[in-house]
């Protein structure tokens, strides 16, 4: 059996990394599964991909599509393109999508209409009901011709089956996010940025930013960031700022002696530094999950988030878009009344074992 693993943006890599690892063990133990890595280039800066396949050692992809930049049409329109020229040269007999970006969506559909390959999601049905973001459409297409909906959350499975899927089409198997987590929590390690500003846990907040709700206006993102330095005690704010979001902070001019702004970091520094922070200020929904996970306060300037656990059971609370919300999070915080959460059900760094293992029974594979 040949299995097709798509690639092609940063929040792809953590959630495949652990999917290859449970396959190559199941190849040691006999089993007849094979895989082809393919990078569809969607992220091709190297802080965005190759330094995460470096760190979480993800073997180099046997095909890289190198789309490139573009619009949303332009990329889903060479994502499809040379997708389906591999597919066109030798079929896979599965393809598996993880997540909601560009890459995931643009496979999904070239494998459907390429004899009908089988299709598998991972994180499936999860929903925002946010349509104005890419990824909530991008979700929304990939889960109406998936065959195989591997979830993170009892919330996923109710929103399939509200969406008329079969029980038997759906897999509760946890998050494989977090098994990356698990697995790299050891090899952690401190950033230039740790000595550079003499940071010391619990005493720093550590901030993301980079949705166009949030910083395709000057105006909104100065509001946002003043509040937060006016409420943060002049802890230090650590950013490591997005290209897009870097342009915005400088047109704006945008500065206070606490906010240190710095380069996009690689998966084993950005996550120490989420473990030592007293909190994360953040609009990624990856980094609510991982914050959960390691039992890290979490402010979410969204007005929804697709991962509603993280909420529920975890760290995370919503805050909105509002720049007033944000002095009151900061008085919680401060105060010592943020609540602990606890970690969701099988969010357990065994997820693509499980995954794995589904997949043999379903193929009947020996």
């Amino acid at each position: 059996m040949l299995i097709d693993v798509i690639a092609g943006a940063r929040p792809n890599f953590m959630k495949i990394a652990p999917i290859i690892d449970a396959i190559e063990q199941q190849q040691k133990a006999g089993t007849d599964i094979h895989y082809r890595l393919i990078h569809t280039g969607q992220h091709y800066d190297k802080k965005m991909s190759a330094d995460f396949f470096e760190q979480l050692n993800i073997p180099a992809p046997h095909h890289n599509l190198e789309v490139g930049s573009g619009t949303q049409a332009e990329q889903t329109g060479r994502i499809m393109i040379a997708y389906e020229q591999l597919l066109m040269t030798k079929p896979c007999d599965l393809c598996i999508v993880v997540g909601d970006v560009t890459s995931t969506m643009a496979c999904s559909i070239a494998a459907k209409k390429m004899n009908n390959i089988k299709v598998a999601h991972v994180e499936a049905g999860i929903r925002s009901g946010d349509w104005t973001m890419p990824e909530e459409i991008n979700r929304m297409v990939t889960d109406s011709i998936t065959d195989y909906f591997f979830t993170t959350s009892e919330i996923a499975n109710n929103n399939l089956r509200k969406a008329g899927i079969s029980d038997d089409r759906i897999f509760f198997v946890g998050n494989t996010m977090i098994d990356t987590l698990y697995k790299q929590m050891p090899r952690f390690f401190a950033p230039e940025a740790w000595q550079k500003f003499n940071l010391t846990p619990k005493n720093y907040i550590i901030m993301t930013l980079h949705r166009p709700a949030n910083v395709d206006s000057k105006d909104k993102l100065n509001e946002l960031i003043s509040e937060i330095v006016k409420s943060s005690n002049g802890l230090p704010l650590i950013f490591p700022v997005h290209p897009r979001t870097a342009k915005m902070l400088e047109a704006a001019g945008i500065s206070a002696p606490n906010l240190h702004l710095i380069e996009p970091l690689g998966y084993l520094e950005f996550n120490y530094l989420v473990q030592n922070a007293k909190a994360v200020i953040t609009d990624s929904g990856g980094i609510t999950e991982e914050a959960t996970v390691m039992g890290i306060p979490c402010m979410t300037l969204r007005d929804s988030t697709e991962r509603p656990e993280t909420c529920t059971v975890g760290t995370n609370e919503l805050l909105g878009t509002d720049p007033n919300a944000v002095a009151p999070a900061m008085a919680k915080l401060f105060s010592g009344n943020w609540k602990k959460g606890g970690i969701p059900a099988m969010w357990d760094g065994k997820t693509a074992p499980r995954i794995v293992q589904h997949i043999i029974e379903l193929f009947s594979l020996s």
